[in-house]
C-alpha cells in the first residue's frame, strides 16, 4: 500500500472507504480552519465568504492541476498588511478597495506562470532571488507587529494564554496537535474567555442559522459604484509587490508537497500549472470579498500524518468548508472573537513571518560579504520600515490622480530593479532544495 501512496495511484475510496476518507477530509478541514478564518478576523472581510472561496479556490486549483496535487488553499496572513494599509481600521467601504489589490496580485501568479512555462524557473527566479525576497518577507512581519501589541494590550492574560498553547503545541506537541496550534490557541483562550463573561454573544444569537456567505457591497465590483481612482492605483500598486514572497512560499510548499509524497510536482503536473491554480483562487477571491488565496503547509503535515496523499481527500475538505459558509451563525461566533486571543496568536504569528524571512536569506546561504547584497537588503528594511513608521505612504500626483506608495511597496522596487541592474547576481533556483522550501509561513 505504502508503495501505491508514493506512486499516487492510492485511491483512498477503494482501499479505505468512505467513512475514513470522509473522516480524513474532515482532518484536513480542522488543520486549515484555525489559520484560514484568522484573516477575516483580523482584516474585518467576511467569514463566511473566507470559507467559501477557499474551497472554491481549492477545487479550481485541483481542476487546473488535473487533479494531481494534493493541496489545500487557505487564507494568506503575508497580505494582512496590504489590507492594513488601505483599510487600516476595516473600514467596510475601503476593503474592496484593498480586494482589487490582491486580485491584482493573484493577476500576477498568472503572468508569472506563463513566464515560467516560457523561460523555465531558473531563469525567472534570477530576478527575484532570496536577498529581494528575504528582507521583503522580514518587512512584512515588523509592520504587522505594532497591531498584534495593540490588540495584546485589550487583554494580556488572554494574550498570553493564546501564546503559550501555541508555543506548547509547536514544540511539545505531537501528531495533529503539532499540526493546528493556531486553533488550539483560538478556542482555548476563546473559551476562557467566554467562561469569564468577556466576550459578547449578542451577535451570535441574533445571526441566522443559515444564510449567503456574501453580499454585493462587500465584494470588489461595488467599488464601481462610486469609483475613486486614486485609491484604486494606490491600492494595486500597494498590494501588488506582496505576491514577491507568496509566490517564492508557493513554490516552496509545492516543493515540500512533492517531497511529503514522493512525486515531482514541479514537473508534472508543472510549476506553471500550481501558480496559475493558485493565482486564478486568489483572483475569484478577492473579486467576492474573501481573502487571497495559499498553498497550506498545515496540511501538508496532514499528509504527512496519515500517508494518505489521494487529492480527493482534499476535495472533500474544500466541499465541507463550502458548506459551512453557509451559517451566518457560525460566522458572528469568529466574529466575537476577543482582541486579546486576537492579539496572542497574531503576536505568535507576525514574529514567525519575519523569522521566515530570515530563513530564508540563510538557508539560501547569501553573501553578506558582497556589498550588493548589503544595499539591497538595507535599502529594503530601512525604506520599507521607515516609511511605514514615519510617513505612512510617499504620495505623488499625475495629472488629477494622487497615488500613494507603501513603505513596503516603495521597498520592493527598489529591491527588485537594484538586484537587476547591479553585477554579481549568482541565486540559482533549484540547487539546494533546503532554500527552495525555506519559505512557509505555517506557525
Amino acid at each position: 500500500m505504502k508503495e501505491q501512496m508514493n506512486e499516487g495511484i492510492f485511491d483512498a475510496r477503494k482501499q479505505l472507504g468512505w467513512p475514513k476518507t470522509i473522516v480524513l477530509g474532515l482532518q484536513h478541514l480542522f488543520a486549515m480552519f484555525g489559520a484560514t478564518v484568522l484573516v477575516p478576523a483580523l482584516t474585518g472581510l467576511s467569514v463566511s465568504a473566507t470559507l467559501l472561496f477557499a474551497g472554491i479556490g481549492t477545487l479550481m486549483f485541483h481542476f487546473i492541476t488535473k487533479r494531481k496535487v494534493p493541496a489545500f488553499l487557505g487564507s494568506s496572513f503575508a497580505f494582512l498588511v496590504g489590507y492594513w494599509a488601505i483599510a487600516p481600521n476595516k473600514e467596510p467601504e475601503l476593503l474592496p478597495y484593498a480586494c482589487i489589490g490582491v486580485a491584482a496580485a493573484g493577476l500576477m501568479y498568472v503572468i508569472l506562470s506563463g513566464l515560467f512555462k516560457a523561460f523555465g524557473t531558473k531563469k525567472v527566479m534570477r530576478f527575484f532571488p532570496p536577498i529581494v525576497t528575504g528582507p521583503i518577507i522580514i518587512a512584512i512581519g515588523l509592520t504587522l507587529s505594532s497591531t498584534a501589541i495593540n490588540n495584546c494590550t485589550t487583554n494580556w492574560w488572554l494574550a498570553l494564554v493564546a501564546i503559550l498553547v501555541v508555543i506548547v503545541c509547536n514544540i511539545w506537541g505531537k501528531g495533529m496537535l503539532k499540526i493546528v496550534p493556531i486553533l488550539l490557541g483560538v478556542v482555548v483562550s476563546y473559551v476562557i474567555a467566554a467562561v469569564t463573561g468577556q466576550v459578547d454573544f449578542t451577535a451570535v444569537a441574533e445571526a441566522d442559522w443559515v444564510g449567503l456567505p456574501f453580499a454585493w457591497k462587500n465584494t470588489a465590483f461595488s467599488v464601481f459604484r462610486d469609483l475613486d481612482v486614486s485609491l484604486l492605483i494606490t491600492a494595486i500598486i500597494t498590494i501588488l509587490p506582496i505576491s514577491l514572497a507568496t509566490m517564492v512560499e508557493h513554490i516552496g510548499d509545492v516543493c515540500a508537497i512533492s517531497s511529503t509524497c514522493g512525486k515531482n510536482y514541479i514537473d508534472d503536473p508543472g510549476l506553471h500549472r500550481t501558480l496559475l491554480g493558485d493565482g486564478l483562487a486568489t483572483f475569484t477571491a478577492a473579486l467576492f470579498g474573501a481573502p487571497a488565496n495559499t498553498t497550506y503547509g498545515e496540511n501538508t503535515g496532514v499528509l504527512a500524518l496519515s500517508k494518505v496523499y489521494d487529492p480527493f481527500v482534499i476535495r472533500i475538505a474544500a466541499v465541507f468548508a463550502m458548506l459551512l459558509s453557509f451559517s451566518p451563525k457560525f460566522a458572528a461566533l469568529i466574529s466575537a472573537m476577543p482582541g486579546g486571543t486576537i492579539g496572542g496568536v497574531s503576536l505568535v504569528l507576525y514574529g514567525m513571518i519575519s523569522a521566515v524571512g530570515v530563513r530564508n536569506v540563510v538557508e539560501n546561504k547569501v553573501d553578506f560579504t558582497k556589498s550588493r547584497n548589503v544595499i539591497i537588503a538595507a535599502l529594503i528594511l530601512v525604506l520599507s520600515i521607515g516609511i511605514h513608521y514615519s510617513i505612512g505612504s510617499i504620495a505623488f500626483t499625475i495629472g488629477s490622480i494622487t497615488i500613494k506608495l507603501s513603505g513596503l511597496a516603495v521597498g520592493a522596487l527598489v529591491g527588485i530593479l537594484l538586484n537587476a541592474v547591479l553585477p554579481g547576481k549568482d541565486y540559482e533556483f533549484g540547487t539546494d532544495a533546503q532554500g527552495d522550501t525555506s519559505v512557509n509561513f505555517k506557525v
